[in-house]
C-alpha cells in the first residue's frame, strides 16, 4: 500500500497589499489563458499589459488594505488553519496550496513526493466547475506532478455542487442568519463571461441555446457552472424551505467588454432596495473561503451600494471558513476515498 496525502487547493493572494504586489498577483492570475483567454496575440498581451495593469492593481491595493489583517491575507490565513483543523482528523498528511502565489502548489507536491507521497487526493476549493477555477487548478496540478513526482498517483474531487453533505453543511452554517427577521436572501455567486458557458458546453447545442437549459437534464451540465449553480440555489432553498418569491441569484466580479452572467449583484443590490427590500441577507456559496470577493466586494461595497438606494440592514452570510461542518465534510470526503486507495 502506498503513502497517500490530500492537497487542497484555492485561487490564492497577493504576497502583501501593495500595488507592487497586487500587481504580480494579478499579472500571475490574468495570465492565465483559462481566466483571460483572449485567444490571439498581441490581443491578449495588449489588454492585459496596455490596459487593465496599467490601472487595475492600484484600485485593487486599496480593496485588499481594506481587509487585510495583522495576520496577512484573510484568505491565506483562514485556509491555514482550516488544513491545521483538517489534519487533526485525518491519519494522512494534508497539504495546501494556491493556484497562484504562496504557498504554491509545486512546492506542495516537492514536499509529499520528498516524503514518499505515491497517491495523492487533490480537493479543489470550488464547489462548481468554471475554466477559470476548477479547471484550471486541476490541470495545473497534474501537469506539476508529471514534472515533479511523476510516479504520484493524483485523484480529484469532482465539483460537489449537489453533494447532499456539502448542502447540509451550507444550509447549517446560514441557519442563525436565516432566523433573524429579514425580506430577502440574495445568492452571489461569481460571474464568468456567457462565452465561457459555450466553451464548456461540449455538445455546442445546448447551453444557452436550448430553453431553460439549467433545468433541462444534460450531460454538458457537468460542465456548466450556471447550471451547477442554480442547482445549489434549488437543493439549498428546498433545505432550508425557503420562499421562492424571497430569494434570488446575481453574479459578481465582471470585466467589462462583453456579456457576463446576469443579472449583475451590484445592478441587483440596487434594484432589491428600491423595490422596498429593507433588511437583506447575503450569501456567496461559490466561495468556500472570505476573500476579497466576500469581504470587500459584498460586505464593504455591496453594503454601501444598498445602504445607499434605501436599504436598511445588509447582512453577508459569512463563507464554511474553518466551521466545523465544513471541516467535517471535508474529512468525510477524503476518508471515503482513502479505502478506495489501499
Amino acid at each position: 500500500m502506498g503513502k497517500q496525502a490530500v492537497l487542497l487547493v484555492n485561487l490564492g493572494s497577493p504576497a502583501s497589499p501593495s500595488v507592487a504586489d497586487v500587481r504580480r498577483h494579478l499579472a500571475e492570475f490574468l495570465g492565465d489563458k483559462r481566466v483571460l483567454d483572449v485567444p490571439a496575440q498581441p490581443w491578449r498581451w495588449l489588454l492585459l499589459h496596455g490596459i487593465i495593469l496599467p490601472v487595475r492593481p492600484k484600485k485593487s491595493a486599496h480593496a485588499y488594505q481594506s481587509i487585510w489583517t495583522s495576520e496577512g491575507s484573510p484568505l491565506i490565513v483562514t485556509s491555514r488553519r482550516m488544513q491545521q483543523l483538517l489534519q487533526a482528523r485525518l491519519s494522512v498528511p494534508v497539504e495546501l496550496g494556491m493556484r497562484y502565489g504562496e504557498p504554491s502548489i509545486a512546492a506542495a507536491i516537492s514536499r509529499l513526493a520528498s516524503a514518499g507521497v505515491d497517491r495523492l487526493l487533490l480537493f479543489p476549493q470550488y464547489p462548481h466547475y468554471a475554466m477559470s477555477s476548477w479547471e484550471t487548478v486541476a490541470v495545473n496540478v497534474y501537469e506539476e506532478a508529471r514534472r515533479l513526482a511523476p510516479q504520484m498517483r493524483v485523484d480529484c474531487v469532482p465539483p460537489f455542487f449537489a453533494d447532499e453533505d456539502y448542502i447540509s453543511a451550507l444550509v447549517e452554517s446560514a441557519l442563525p442568519y436565516l432566523a433573524q427577521p429579514h425580506d430577502h436572501l440574495l445568492f452571489s455567486y461569481h460571474g464568468i463571461p456567457v462565452r465561457h458557458l459555450r466553451k464548456a458546453d461540449s455538445s455546442k447545442a445546448h447551453c444557452t441555446i436550448v430553453p431553460d437549459c439549467c433545468n433541462r437534464c444534460s450531460p454538458v451540465q457537468s460542465t456548466c457552472y450556471k447550471a451547477q449553480i442554480t442547482r445549489t440555489t434549488q437543493e439549498f432553498a428546498r433545505r432550508a424551505r425557503l420562499d421562492p418569491a424571497k430569494y434570488s441569484i446575481s453574479f459578481q466580479s465582471r470585466l467589462v467588454g462583453e456579456p457576463w452572467l446576469s443579472p449583475y449583484t451590484d445592478f441587483e443590490l440596487t434594484r432589491l432596495a428600491q423595490a422596498g427590500i429593507k433588511r437583506l441577507l447575503v450569501i456567496t456559496p461559490a466561495f468556500v473561503t472570505d476573500c476579497l470577493e466576500t469581504l470587500e466586494e459584498i460586505r464593504v461595497t455591496g453594503a454601501k451600494t444598498f445602504h445607499a438606494a434605501g436599504g436598511a440592514e445588509f447582512t453577508h452570510i459569512p463563507c464554511l471558513n474553518d466551521q466545523k461542518v465544513w471541516i467535517e465534510f471535508l474529512a468525510a470526503r477524503v476518508n471515503r476515498w482513502l479505502p478506495a486507495t489501499a
